[in-house]
């Protein structure tokens, strides 16, 4: 089992930068694919980022690809979303979410969520 913890989001102004980390817990995380999720108040969560186990490989929504680069550290068992020129529609609860399929983009594919950390981009 994984037990995942994001922290990183805050309040933004437009065309900044934030970092979200998630943290997890246990001796899968190696072997665990990772994705970032998003959820608007009023809408669906919705996929961000996608990473392979080893890292290689990454895929992107087109709403935040160029600005938004996912990575991970396996020795430290964190993920990264690494968030450039936020726009106020990126505003969001921001999950992070492992699996045992790679590059998955659909939230029924993933085991595990975290609790979700808030990002809030202001204009």
């Amino acid at each position: 089992q994984v037990q995942l913890v994001e922290s990183g989001g805050g309040l933004v102004q437009a065309g900044g930068s934030l970092k979200l980390s998630c943290a997890a817990s246990g001796r899968t995380f190696g072997s665990s694919c990772m994705g970032w999720f998003r959820q608007a108040p009023g809408k669906e969560r919705e996929f961000v980022a996608a990473i392979s186990r080893s890292g290689v490989s990454t895929y992107y929504a087109d709403s935040v690809k160029g600005r938004f680069t996912i990575s991970r550290d396996n020795a430290k068992n964190t993920v990264y979303l690494q968030m450039n020129s936020l726009k106020p529609e990126d505003t969001a609860v921001y999950y992070c979410a492992a699996g045992l399929r790679c590059i998955i983009t659909t939230t029924r594919e993933y085991a595990y969520w975290g609790q979700g950390t808030q990002v809030t981009v202001s204009s």
